[in-house]
């Protein structure tokens, strides 16, 4: 297996975790999809989380994100305990998840899909909203849409109906949605699933474009390995549910054990 790192601008990284996992399990009747998993993510950092299919990427992701709770073990998220805190709750406090499949109001014009991102700070109540009384918060709300379409390239299709943007577009858009929410940590299920390798190559750009100009940690499921190789300054990887191995992009890409559980054995594979 071959994997390719890309030189890129990064910005000086923190020592401090703003994601922390210690000996975190989850089991669903007898079966065990995380098991005793641990791990750290660095403030600031983009950190990669990969491993074949059925290594237990996503149930880890929902279990940070509050979708599930851990049979056993802690979750930190900026130095709290959060373990099963509800995923409300957790957006609140600015850890985000965008998922695997765009979800977007496709009746709605792309503007109006961002706004509705902006609910999380904007604390305006629904009697206010029909009665006009807080105009303020919403005139605050669609600066900050307009300004998320910008950093994604999408300010010249803020009024066009979310359903006829491309593919590649509709990703962007999601993106911009979750960033309206004020995130300090965003997790990405899989953001270039059926890119072509333009649209990669643009969303790779906003992805750094978030991190690097807003200051926002970024931690992404996905098996684009040469996206994963040439955004993510440290990856983890995890296989059978489990801690595999650790490390820079090189450092995993040419670990035996890595490629080992993406090929399986020499002799298995024969």
């Amino acid at each position: 297996m071959h994997f390719t790192t890309v030189a890129n601008g990064r910005c000086p990284l923190s020592d401090e975790p703003i994601l922390e996992l210690r000996n975190v399990t989850r089991k669903f009747g007898g079966l065990t999809a995380v098991n005793d998993l641990s791990f750290s993510v660095r403030r600031n950092s983009i950190h990669g989380l990969i491993g074949p299919n059925g290594a237990g990427k996503t149930t880890t992701f929902s279990l940070i994100s509050g979708y599930y709770r851990p049979t056993s073990g802690r979750i930190f998220y900026q130095g709290d305990d959060v373990s099963g805190l509800k995923t409300s709750r957790l957006a609140q406090r600015g850890l985000i998840r965008t998922f695997q499949g765009t979800t977007l109001f496709q009746e709605f014009s792309v503007i109006d899909n961002v706004r509705v991102g902006c609910h999380r700070s904007a604390g305006a109540g629904f009697v206010s909203r029909i009665t006009g009384g807080d105009a303020p918060t919403e005139r605050e709300a669609d600066r900050k849409a307009r300004d998320a379409l910008e950093l994604f390239d999408l300010g010249p299709m803020a009024n066009e109906p979310a359903s006829s943007l491309p593919h590649g577009h509709q990703r962007a858009l999601g993106m911009a949605v979750a960033l309206a929410a004020d995130p300090t940590l965003i997790l990405l299920d899989e953001p270039f699933t059926g890119m072509n390798p333009e649209e990669t190559r643009r969303m790779m750009e906003h992805v750094r474009r978030i991190r690097d100009e807003r200051d926002i940690t970024i931690m992404l499921v996905e098996h684009d390995m040469q996206a994963v190789m040439g955004l993510c300054e440290r990856i983890t990887v995890m296989n059978f549910g489990q801690f595999l191995t650790e490390g820079a992009p090189q450092e995993v890409a040419n670990d035996p054990r890595v490629i080992e559980a993406y090929l399986g054995r020499n002799e298995d594979a024969a």
